[in-house]
């Protein structure tokens, strides 16, 4: 059922990003915004926690789960930290999925040698 449930939300995230650049004047990189952008709002609403809860991967890989993990460390490094946690949380929880898409997408830039436009 885990399995289930995490296919049908994440299903659902990317089936709406496809239709808001199918039938809006968004561009990718507004659906990226706005998608961050609602998942940290959601978050900072407690209402991100039980769609992850309830979906897994499937609400925590798309990006609305990239904005829940910045507020979700911004909130644990305020409450560790105090004011400084707002400049140090997001970063903190996010280093290494933004450290792998780096390394990851360097190496694969090395070995598919991409032509640029």
């Amino acid at each position: 059922m885990d399995y289930i449930m995490a296919f049908l939300v994440g299903g659902l995230i990317c089936a709406a990003g496809q239709i808001l650049m199918d039938f809006t004047p968004l561009s990718p990189a507004h659906v990226l915004v706005v998608f961050v952008t609602l998942g940290a709002i959601l978050s900072g609403l407690g209402l991100y926690q039980p769609l992850i809860d309830l979906a897994g991967a499937g609400a925590s890989v798309p990006l609305p789960g990239f904005g829940h993990t910045l507020v979700k460390g911004v909130i644990e490094e305020v409450n560790k930290s105090g004011a400084l946690g707002i400049l140090t949380g997001g970063l903190k929880a996010t280093a290494a999925g933004i450290t792998a898409a780096i390394v990851f997408g360097y190496i694969m830039a090395l070995i598919f040698n991409p032509k640029p436009k």
